[in-house]
């Protein structure tokens, strides 16, 4: 496993293992930053003594710089996720002098994702912001600790030792979206999920069962189905559910890309939206109102939540002692009413 190395091929891990602190301490000893206790100091300068540890001195002199360069790993680029977390990123970047440096984090592969990481720190990173489902990947592992710089993720779904989350309550948001479609009559209601890992995926799989418990309806099986967030597999996923032989007066999809791939098939089979089928996504994507009808859906402020992560990581750098980023942050949701479900709606 690749590490940070000085120029004397001795790790900064090395250094921080021997001191018995993190490699954040170390990193703030040798830059001259941030606060710590004298018997931690002696420790940390003990150490990098004994190991001969030297600073690489391109990383050192991009350090000295005081910049707070946000590291951000992608999947998709065409994501509309994405698309919304940059905005509130490079919002909060600009407001703060920070510089954003983007990356793809390869396949959804932890190795592939630990790599992508490295090389964000090496080229002078000194915080990273992960969306999901990268947060889930790195949680629990050695990286989060070999990397040293503080970590946020948005919509990780759960809280995550050692990264700062921002998100919302997927559960209680899926509750309340299969809530709505209960009061306007739906009875079978179809759910079409994500990945199985992604953090999010448990959270609204619960809530939709909650929901049909409160309302005293059985649990069907066959009305559940798995995605992968992506168009095709809502694709997949919606042709199964109305194939069924007494298919379902509603789908409530786990993403938005996913409820538009609804629709596509709604139409395509000449089922009348909502009469015949009412659709409902997550998120409040763009895609959400290009949709006919548009599209009722979840809406999860994105690119506040990012904004948010983003100044929190910002405030970490600038003040490595403060509070800031430390913590999991649980953000508001809204229901969104669009004609994909009102009939009412459609005919205005």
């Amino acid at each position: 496993m690749a590490r940070r190395r000085g120029s004397s091929g001795v790790t900064i891990q090395a250094v921080a293992e021997r001191a018995g602190t993190s490699t954040m301490t170390v990193s703030n000893f040798l830059n001259g930053t941030g606060k710590m206790g004298d018997a931690t100091r002696e420790r940390v300068r003990e150490a990098v003594d004994a190991l001969g540890y030297k600073p690489n001195a391109a990383a050192r002199a991009l350090a000295s710089s005081g910049a707070a360069r946000i590291g951000l790993v992608y999947a998709n680029p065409q994501n509309a996720f994405l698309s919304a977390m940059l905005v509130g990123t490079l919002h909060a970047a600009a407001a703060r002098g920070a510089q954003l440096m983007v990356q793809h984090g390869g396949d959804l592969e932890y190795e592939a994702l630990a790599e992508a990481l490295r090389a964000l720190v090496r080229s002078g990173a000194n915080a990273l912001l992960l969306p999901p489902p990268y947060s889930e990947l790195v949680a629990g592992q050695p990286i989060l600790a070999e990397l040293g710089v503080p970590i946020a993720a948005v919509a990780a779904g759960r809280p995550i030792p050692g990264i700062f989350t921002v998100r919302v309550d997927d559960r209680a948001a899926a509750q309340a979206m299969t809530d709505l479609l209960i009061r306007q009559g739906h009875r079978r209601i179809g759910f079409i999920g994500g990945p199985e890992g992604h953090g999010s995926t448990a959270g609204r799989l619960a809530g939709y069962r909650d929901s049909l418990l409160a309302h005293q309806l059985p649990e069907a099986p066959e009305l559940i189905e798995a995605g992968d967030f992506l168009f095709e597999s809502g694709l997949d996923a919606a042709k199964r559910l109305l194939d069924l032989a007494e298919p379902p007066s509603a789908i409530f999809a786990a993403n938005d890309d996913m409820a538009a791939a609804v629709i596509s098939v709604a139409h395509r089979r000449g089922l009348a939206i909502p009469n015949a089928l009412a659709v409902a996504g997550f998120d409040d994507t763009p895609i959400a109102v290009k949709t006919w009808p548009a599209l009722t859906t979840v809406r999860q402020p994105i690119a506040e939540m990012a904004e948010r992560a983003t100044s929190a990581l910002i405030e970490r750098i600038a003040n490595p002692e403060s509070d800031a980023g430390a913590a999991d942050m649980c953000v508001g949701f809204k229901l969104v009413e669009r004609a994909s479900t009102d009939i009412g709606r459609l005919r205005r």
